[in-house]
């Protein structure tokens, strides 16, 4: 186990039990702004999904970490939600539209939760990232919690047990990816940087 996730995993239990203001629900959004208690449920799906691709038993003849990633094309995130000022992709972006970033986040967010709640999941291996995921959706972006899901079988009959774990592993990895760039975006409108 890395030196990070010894330390870290008792420190964050200890901080959600013992701290009233992290353990208590508490407002996502004050007035159009995103809340530390957001960011900090955005980092902890981010742990929980890299914690998830760490798990062999989860891809077992499979070396994930090989794989090709597989992003959610249907939203525009990356872009709409690029800092104002930036030049990523070669366009100077002089507005940041945060409603519309947050639409684009919440329809990725619900492109997940469609694709793992979905999955064949007996040992409980991807229920910590399910159950954050399932949890930031209901605090914070009700309207896109599907509230009718396709079965596993329903949505991939032919496929083989091996194509299911390759596919959930390239999925997985898209997810961190999107992951990691929504956390940076909710710090970002944390910071108030973007109203300046």
């Amino acid at each position: 186990m890395p030196l990070f996730q010894l330390y870290f995993t008792p420190a964050l239990l200890l901080l959600v039990l013992t701290c009233p203001q992290v353990s208590q629900s508490v407002p996502l959004m004050v007035k159009g702004m995103v809340t530390d208690s957001l960011v900090f449920s955005a980092q902890i799906l981010l742990h929980n999904i890299t914690d998830a691709l760490t798990k062999d038993e989860l891809f077992s003849g499979i070396n994930c970490s090989q794989e090709m990633v597989k992003l959610n094309n249907e939203t525009d995130t990356p872009s709409v939600c690029a800092p104002k000022g930036s030049k990523c992709s070669g366009i100077n972006k002089t507005e940041f539209d945060q409603d519309l970033c947050l639409e684009n986040i919440g329809k990725d967010l619900h492109h997940y939760f469609t694709f793992l709640a979905a999955q064949s999941d007996p040992d409980k291996l991807i229920d910590p990232t399910l159950s954050g995921l399932r949890e930031l959706m209901q605090n914070f972006f009700p309207k896109h919690l599907p509230s009718d899901l396709v079965s596993e079988e329903d949505a991939s009959e032919n496929s083989s047990s091996f194509d299911k774990k390759l596919n959930l592993c390239k999925v997985l990895k898209g997810f961190h990816l999107r992951s990691i760039t929504i956390n940076r975006v909710l710090s970002y409108m944390n910071s108030g940087e973007q109203t300046k």
